[in-house]
């Protein structure tokens, strides 16, 4: 049986793991997870550019 792992899932329980070691801090984790998205091109993927842009558009005021 083939067992098919969302890079984005992979690369969130990669997040998670390295938040639980503390080898990274949460924001630091939450960056890297959410621009997995907009690399990966899933159905999450415009939400999270939306949100990025106005985050973006925000601190560009």
């Amino acid at each position: 049986m083939i067992v098919s792992l969302s890079i984005t899932v992979l690369f969130a329980i990669i997040a998670i793991l390295l938040v639980r070691a503390r080898r990274s801090t949460l924001g630091a984790a939450v960056v890297v997870w959410l621009s997995g998205f907009t690399t990966a091109g899933t159905g999450l993927a415009d939400p999270v550019n939306t949100f990025l842009a106005a985050v973006a558009h925000l601190f560009h005021r």
